[in-house]
């Protein structure tokens, strides 16, 4: 990275990857899998693995929730380099980021409800997305300086493509203006949105490898947008994974409580069992049985990664009650 970064400070002495849970609920299996593969490919490759609580949205987290997951991830067998961090344990950098914007005139306040945005843009965008268009900019000067008070603040997207290179899905051709328009950047709450934040967290505290599910593709190009807004030079190596599903079909996610870790815990399942579980679904091993964490990163390779991608590129993946009775040894 070079010296125009936000952080010139951070360590720069080897390829780091993160695990980024958001402390909202117990872990559930698709979320296991995303970061046992963080975990297993940092490791096996030697780069540094940081563990970041994206905890900004102070309605649904707590100190307690960090401290749940890291129990979570110890009792699966993962582990990190240095402290856990929490992103609410300090926002100046987040400020400092939004006080660069705002010298170069790309952040606006605006406290436009999604039905006037809708009523005024006509039509939500990008898979139901609401999409914010230029023609809603403000034209009063005030509302282009960022104060941080209880106002949303926006940033404003150029037209044209990005371009994301992803490691396991391929070349991607986005246009953030089109999908999103002028996204938000800083919430009412007087806090940094997730976009933001994961762009500021990212660059100082030096990730240079993303590895994380495959429903945040066009996400990596909002904060590819964002690093150039911020003169952050470079982006990091994206790494997509497919996500789990149900087996209707719906992706998993932290309100199926019975497929969190600590529910399959109190239900007498080992960690051992869950990791045999998503090793077999990754292809790491012929069937599914019980194997520690700190045996996949000399299981996982290239090949298999990849063809684990292409496989549930055409056959998502689904936890099925074949999957919940083997856990549960039924």
């Amino acid at each position: 990275m070079p010296d125009d970064s936000l952080h010139p400070e951070r360590l720069e002495s080897k390829r780091t990857t993160r695990l980024a849970p958001s402390p909202t609920g117990d872990l559930h299996l698709g979320n296991v899998r995303s970061l046992l593969l963080a975990w297993a490919m940092g490791r096996r490759a030697g780069w540094r693995v940081i563990l970041r609580h994206e905890d900004l949205d102070a309605s649904r987290t707590s100190i307690e929730a960090c401290e749940a997951i890291e129990a979570s991830l110890h009792w699966l067998g993962l582990d990190w380099d240095g402290a856990a961090t929490r992103q609410s344990d300090d926002l100046e950098p987040y400020f400092e980021a939004m006080r660069r914007l705002e010298s170069r005139r790309l952040v606006f306040a605006s406290n436009l409800s999604r039905r006037e945005i809708r009523e005024a843009a006509a039509a939500p965008h990008g898979g139901g997305e609401l999409r914010f268009p230029r023609e809603l900019r403000p034209t009063d000067e005030d509302a282009w300086r960022f104060h941080g008070g209880e106002t949303n603040f926006r940033v404003t997207t150029r037209p044209g493509p990005e371009i994301v290179r992803d490691r396991l899905l391929g070349t991607h051709r986005f246009d953030p203006a089109a999908e999103v328009g002028d996204q938000i950047v800083w919430t009412k709450a007087g806090r940094p949105a997730y976009q933001l934040s994961v762009v500021v967290d990212d660059d100082r505290q030096g990730v240079t490898d993303v590895i994380r599910g495959a429903d945040l593709l066009p996400s990596a190009a909002r904060q590819q947008r964002l690093r150039q807004d911020l003169g952050i030079a470079g982006d990091p190596t994206w790494w997509h994974l497919p996500i789990v599903h149900d087996e209707t079909g719906r992706r998993l996610a932290k309100r199926d409580g019975d497929t969190g870790v600590e529910a399959l815990r109190a239900a007498g399942v080992s960690a051992d069992r869950i990791i045999g579980l998503v090793a077999w679904w990754c292809g790491l091993i012929e069937q599914p049985a019980p194997i520690a964490a700190a045996a996949i990163p000399e299981l996982l390779d290239d090949a298999r990664l990849r063809s684990m991608v292409t496989r549930e590129t055409t056959e998502p993946l689904r936890f099925t009650h074949e999957d919940r009775r083997w856990l549960l040894h039924r």
